[in-house]
């Protein structure tokens, strides 16, 4: 290989030659359909949503739209400083409204359904911390309201007159005395919108002082002075304290541009945190430059806490340096704790502690006390229900290991004690998570019983997730099993029912039972169903679905969940779609560990690949495609890894005799398109691609890409040889592009797959490229999914299923 100076030098050339390639681009054409049955599919209602009453008593069931149209999604839309904001309404785009509500009373035995405004676009409802109330946001064309009900009433009410903002925020917040609410409203005095100026005042200049700023490919961000204005102008909000009995409101303070404020948990002050200028061009809104003060409830300021200065030149990897994941302690009057890096953020310099715990008690006039330090990286905190211990989270991200610590003795004297020490990706080992629930301060707390805690899971092991629920001993290590799914079936835990500690709330479904929920008693074991729900697609209900295991060529344990068409005959070769998603591992024996449930119930949603198993092929879903070795060079070898994990599923398949080998497609989205690509570029192994809003040029994502640690300049040999735009030359293989044109995903821009395709369109290859109008990472509008459905059945049956008849 050449000298790498020499080799990098010639990459760049290679780059800006194709960047310099014109892209020819046919007609537009009109949306396409799937055929009928898979339009039936799509259309038919998905289950509620279901959400559990702090107290246990209601399970809310909340009914949604699957799709909105293009219609909705052409809407004028601002994007900017990592937002995505609707003008009409003053409102974060949202692509899932929620359309009827009904209340179950896990008590009473007893439903009630909703009655709502007509044609209502709702938020998620959210329970007051006491139970007595519901409230939510109502989307409308020119504004958002905030609507609710209190419990035992019927029908939903407008709670307030003023429009909300939601732009940064959800809109409201219940207060810890739960008679009131607080509200993000639109500033009533910022009058007309910013009309853009048709003849600019001067050029756009960005500066570099000398400081690094290494930085992800962000996307959506500020990019002049009229953004900077269109930000200020519909971020702006006015708190403001609302009565829900009366109705009356108050306002807080001054507008200004807020995260949503935290209550303490006396109900006396407010941590607000308010963004101010300077803004960036190069970083999303949560990196501006911000204050963070602590206001009492007539809007005035008690305690200037900090001020955060503009984190661009964040390590890394790292984090900001000062005060970072400011809170209010829960179970106290008004405690702050936060966080303190140790290391200046970097996470290369050497240290004996990386992060410290820090806490200030209200008036805030004293000095702050360090409660403990942490070795290596915060990752969280949980408070217990005594309010004098809690469970720290330490993260390592050179080793990708995480440590669960005891906190004893909270106000003075701290001890700490290691509860679980393992690799972050070691599912069979994981514990599970803790039992965090809502009190009536609305204050989220750790469930406990003395010295027990409660801890739930996926319960991954080596016959696939057996989902359950332990209570585990602080002290004595000692664990005790209380649920645990049954074998042949998959039942999660929900949540604790009102009316005994024994009594939970389960989400049950097998392979050929859609999920409904029970009422469960741990001691007696009965069992009582709640919900009806039944299979969306009967006509599918023979699909037949299996987990497969097999090894690669180097000992590396692999799996996937094959799918195969109700009608299927044992000794029938059918066509076959791999669709992955590369992960990366420090070792063989974890990359191998069996993942997911092959028990689950089968949904076709969205753009789903299983809609494959309805048009006779097989579907190999979730094959793994570990890529295993040191975090820091793991990539040396992702070709070849891949690869011979794509070989070894093919090798089985044909084997067992359910697959022709020479009909073989490999589809993927995002990292899986990058794949994707690679797979056609690097080996002989398929008849055809589909690759969906992937990145294919490593260059244009310098400073690191997936879990890759250094840089274009540090590897650049690396970010060539991975690249599979680098490798267009070597692409026959026919490869089917999609991408939404609003993709918002970091390092995945829509440029990637234009010059990608420009790049196989310049070697002569069969590629087809499909931008997605109003389309983001995913794709959300009926039109659009129901295009990319038939874009996928055409290409796949073109070059893959009759791939043998055009031969001949």
């Amino acid at each position: 290989m050449k000298n790498r100076k020499t080799y990098f030098k010639n990459s760049v050339l290679i780059v800006a030659l194709f960047f310099s390639t014109v892209l020819t681009v046919n007609a537009a054409e009109t949306y396409k359909l799937p055929p009928r049955g898979v339009i039936d599919i799509l259309e038919a209602s998905p289950p509620p949503r279901a959400l559990l009453s702090p107290d246990g008593r209601y399970l809310l069931l909340a009914e949604y739209e699957s799709m909105p149209s293009i219609d909705y999604m052409a809407q004028p839309l601002l994007r900017i400083a990592g937002l995505r904001i609707l003008p009409s309404n003053n409102s974060a785009r949202q692509t899932t409204f929620f359309t009827g509500l009904h209340i179950l009373d896990l008590q009473g035995n007893s439903e009630q359904d909703i009655l709502l405004p007509e044609n209502a676009k709702m938020g998620m409802p959210r329970w007051s911390n006491d139970n007595k109330w519901l409230a939510f946001l109502l989307y409308k064309q020119d504004k958002v309201e905030l609507w609710g009900l209190r419990i035992g009433e019927t029908k939903a009410r407008k709670l307030s007159a003023l429009p909300i903002n939601s732009t940064l925020s959800q809109g409201f917040r219940w207060l810890p005395d739960n008679k009131h609410l607080l509200l993000t409203v639109v500033d009533g005095q910022r009058g007309k919108a910013p009309v853009e100026p048709l003849v600019p005042v001067g050029p756009v200049v960005q500066q570099s002082s000398g400081e690094a700023a290494k930085v992800r490919t962000y996307q959506d961000l500020l990019k002049n002075p009229f953004d900077e204005t269109l930000f200020k102008y519909y971020c702006t909000s006015q708190l403001v304290r609302l009565d829900m009995e009366k109705g009356n409101t108050e306002k807080l303070g001054e507008p200004g541009i807020f995260l949503m404020p935290e209550p303490s948990g006396d109900g006396k002050y407010l941590l607000v945190q308010k963004i101010k200028k300077p803004f960036s061009y190069i970083v999303p809104y949560y990196r501006f430059t911000r204050t963070i003060e602590v206001w009492n409830l007539n809007g005035e300021i008690v305690h200037r806490f900090a001020k955060r200065k503009l984190a661009e030149a964040v390590p890394l990897h790292g984090v900001i340096t000062g005060a970072r994941s400011v809170s209010w302690r829960p179970l106290k009057a008004a405690e702050l704790v936060w966080v303190e890096a140790l290391d200046g953020g970097d996470p290369h310099k050497e240290v004996a502690h990386r992060d410290r715990l820090m806490s200030l008690q209200a008036p805030f006039k004293s000095v702050p006390v360090e409660i403990t330090r942490i070795q290596n990286r915060f990752r969280g905190i949980d408070w217990l229900e005594d309010g004098r211990r809690s469970i720290v989270y330490d993260y390592d991200w050179k080793r990708r290991w995480i440590k669960i610590y005891l906190l004893n003795n909270f106000e003075s004297g701290t001890t700490a004690k290691v509860l679980f020490d393992l690799n972050r990706n070691d599912r069979y080992a994981y514990p599970g998570d803790l039992l965090i629930q809502r009190n009536s301060r609305g204050e989220w707390i750790a469930k406990t019983e003395g010295d027990w805690i409660f801890l739930k899971g996926d319960g991954a092991s080596p016959i696939g997730d057996l989902p359950f629920l332990n209570r585990f001993n602080v002290k004595t290590r000692q664990t005790e099993t209380l649920f645990r799914s049954a074998e042949g079936s998959y039942e999660t835990f929900t949540g604790f029912v009102q009316g005994g500690e024994t009594k939970i709330l389960t989400r049950f479904e097998t392979k050929t039972e859609p999920p409904n929920y029970y009422l469960s008693d741990l001691k007696t074991k009965n069992r009582r169903r709640i919900t009806n729900y039944q299979d969306p697609a009967p006509q599918l209900t023979g699909l037949k679905k299996n987990r497969i295991q097999y090894t690669r060529a180097d000992g590396v344990p692999l799996s996937g969940t094959l799918y195969l068409p109700p009608n299927y005959k044992e000794g029938q070769r059918l066509p076959l779609v791999i669709w992955a998603y590369p992960r990366e591992y420090r070792n063989a024996k974890i990359a191998g560990q069996i993942r997911g449930s092959s028990n689950r119930f089968t949904f076709f949603r969205g753009t789903s690949r299983l809609f494959f198993v309805t048009q006779g092929y097989a579907v190999l879903d979730g094959a793994q495609m570990p890529v295993v070795g040191d975090p820091e060079t793991m990539n040396d070898t992702f070709v070849e890894q891949i690869v011979t994990s794509a070989k070894a599923a093919i090798d089985k398949l044909d084997k067992m005799g359910i697959i022709d080998p020479n009909r073989v497609g490999v589809a993927g989205h995002s990292y899986g398109a990058f794949m994707t690509a690679n797979l056609l570029a690097h080996s002989n192994l398929f008849a055809a691609g589909i690759a969906r809003s992937g990145a294919y040029n490593r260059t244009l994502t310098p400073f690191g890409f997936q879990s890759e640690r250094r840089t274009l300049w540090e590897a650049p040999d690396i970010y060539f040889n991975v690249s599979p735009f680098m490798h267009a030359d070597k692409i026959h293989t026919p490869i089917l592009l999609i991408h939404g044109e609003a993709d918002n995903n970091s390092g995945t821009f829509p440029l990637q797959s234009k010059r990608f395709f420009a790049a196989l369109k310049g070697h002569g290859a069969t590629a087809r490229l499909v931008m997605l109008p109003h389309e983001s990472h995913g794709y959300r509008a009926r039109e659009s999914v129901l295009h990319v459905l038939a874009e996928m059945f055409n290409w796949f049956d073109k070059y893959v299923k009759n791939r043998s008849v055009q031969a001949k």
